[in-house]
C-alpha cells in the first residue's frame, strides 16, 4: 500500500472514516429528492468518487490551517469538524443551518473549523484562498491555505492572476486542481481538442516558477504523499504548488430541483442519463475510490471487516441523524429576508 510506512493505524482508519462519512452525506443528498421531494431548492453539486482526493489532501494539515474549495464544497468541512446537522440544515434553508437557511449549498461557511467560505462563481475562489494565504502570511500565523477547485477553473483568469501573483510573493498556498474528467458535461477528451490546453494540467505550473504535480485522485495515500511534499514547502516559505488530482466524478455535474424529480433520476448515476456512456461510467466505478481502499485495508490485513462495519453504521447513523434534524429545523421568517444583504 503505498505510503503505509509513513502512516500509522490511527491516520489510516481516521483516512477511511472521513471518506465514507463524505460518502454517507453525499448519498443523503441525492435521496433528499426522492425521498423528501421539493425540501431542497437551488443548486447541489456532489463530489462523489472525490473522497480520496480530498481527504487524502487534507490529511496533511496542520490544526489552524485553511481549506478553500469551490461550489463542490460538501466534504470539506465535513473533515475539518464540522457538525453534519448543520450542514444539511443549510442546504434545506433551514434556520439552524451554517449560514442560517441563507447560504444554501454553494455558499458553505465554517470559520470557526477553518472553513472562511466558497463561492458559487468558477475560479473566484481560487483568489480567495490566495487573499487568506497573505493574510496568514502577513500576519505570520504560520497557517498555509488548501485550495481545491476543479480542471474547468484553470481556464479562468483568475487562476493564472492568482497564481502568478502567489508566485511572486512566495504565498503559503496549495493548489490543488480536481480534474474529475467533466468540465460540466464535457468530457475531458473533447475539452483537449478544443477548449483545454495542456495534459498534464499540472504541467501549467512551469509557467509560474512552481512546483507542479499529477496524482491518482483515487488513492488517499497517493495523494497525501504529493500533497505533504507541497504543503510542506509552503509551511517553509518556499510558496504555492499546483497539485493535479485526477479521478472520476461518479454524480452529474450538479441538480437544480424546485419540483419533484422523476422517480428513475435518483439514485443511480446512469439512471439520471447526463453523460450517455454507460461503459465509461462501470470502469468508473471499478476505481471507486472508498472500496478500493477498504479492500486495501483488509487485504493488508490492518483492520478487520467488524471493524470497518461499524464505522460504516456509525457513519450511517450520523448522516441519518443530520437529515432528521434539518427536517426539524424551522425556515427564516419572510421577513428576515433582507437581515444579511448590505449596499
Amino acid at each position: 500500500m503505498s505510503n503505509q510506512n509513513v502512516l500509522g493505524k490511527d491516520q489510516l482508519i481516521w483516512i477511511y472514516t472521513q471518506m465514507t462519512r463524505i460518502r454517507e452525506f453525499e448519498e443523503r443528498v441525492k435521496r433528499t429528492f426522492l425521498e423528501h421531494p421539493g425540501v431542497m431548492r437551488g443548486h447541489t453539486h456532489l463530489a462523489d468518487g472525490a473522497e480520496a482526493s480530498t481527504v487524502g489532501a487534507l490529511a496533511t494539515r496542520n490544526p489552524t490551517d485553511l481549506a478553500m474549495p469551490t461550489y463542490r464544497c460538501h466534504a470539506h468541512p465535513l473533515v475539518l469538524g464540522t457538525l453534519p446537522r448543520k450542514m444539511m440544515a443549510e442546504l434545506y434553508g433551514r434556520k439552524d443551518g451554517l449560514c442560517k437557511g441563507f447560504g444554501g449549498s454553494m455558499h458553505l461557511a465554517d470559520p470557526e473549523h477553518c472553513f472562511p467560505g466558497t463561492s458559487a462563481m468558477v475560479g473566484q475562489s481560487i483568489a480567495h484562498a490566495a487573499g487568506a494565504a497573505l493574510t496568514a502570511q502577513v500576519k505570520n500565523t504560520g497557517q498555509i491555505v488548501y485550495c481545491f477547485f476543479g480542471d474547468g477553473s484553470s481556464k479562468q483568469g483568475a487562476f493564472f492572476e492568482t497564481l502568478n501573483m502567489a508566485a511572486v510573493w512566495k504565498l503559503p498556498i496549495v493548489f490543488i486542481l480536481e480534474n474529475n474528467e467533466y468540465q460540466a458535461y464535457t468530457h475531458v477528451s473533447l475539452e483537449d481538442a478544443n477548449a483545454q490546453a495542456g495534459d498534464p494540467l499540472s504541467q501549467k505550473a512551469a509557467a509560474f516558477s512552481i512546483p507542479g504535480a499529477t496524482v491518482d485522485g483515487t488513492d488517499p495515500l497517493l495523494v497525501y504523499g504529493v500533497v505533504a511534499k507541497a504543503a510542506e514547502r509552503a509551511r517553509a516559505g518556499q510558496g504555492p504548488s499546483l497539485i493535479e488530482s485526477k479521478f472520476y466524478r461518479l454524480s452529474a455535474h450538479g441538480n437544480a430541483i424546485t419540483v419533484p424529480p422523476a422517480p428513475t433520476q435518483f439514485p443511480e448515476h446512469e439512471a439520471i442519463g447526463v453523460y450517455g456512456n454507460k461503459a465509461e461510467y462501470r470502469a468508473a466505478k471499478e476505481r471507486d475510490p472508498i472500496p478500493r481502499f477498504r479492500a486495501q485495508l483488509l487485504t493488508q490485513g490492518i483492520f478487520a471487516e467488524k471493524q470497518l462495519q461499524s464505522l460504516e453504521a456509525d457513519a450511517r447513523a450520523e448522516m441519518d441523524d443530520a437529515v432528521q434534524f434539518a427536517l426539524a429545523s424551522p425556515h427564516p421568517d419572510p421577513e428576515e429576508a433582507t437581515n444579511y444583504v448590505y449596499a
